[in-house]
């Protein structure tokens, strides 16, 4: 059974809860999400993600974790840059 690109979207979006994600389909089936975390301003966008490759559970859930890692790799670099000032 095949998930619908609407529910799709909702779980990753709600995965990525307190942050914000805006999760947009292309119509040759990627994805790009677009993320902040409101607390600290830093985001992460990832483009290209084929929807075909999210066909379980656990592709969903190593994706979001990615994409988590990025942000939390932004805040740092940020911390760094002012640290260094």
């Amino acid at each position: 059974m095949a998930i619908s690109a609407l529910e799709l979207r909702h779980i990753i979006e709600s995965g990525f809860l307190p942050m914000r994600c805006k999760c947009s389909a292309t119509a040759d089936g990627e994805l790009t999400l677009d993320v902040v975390d409101p607390e600290t301003g830093a985001s992460a966008v990832m483009a290209g993600i084929p929807v075909a490759s999210l066909n379980t559970s656990r592709a969903i859930a190593d994706l979001i974790a990615q994409v988590r890692l990025q942000v939390r790799s932004s805040v740092a670099a940020r911390c760094e840059r002012h640290a260094s000032f």
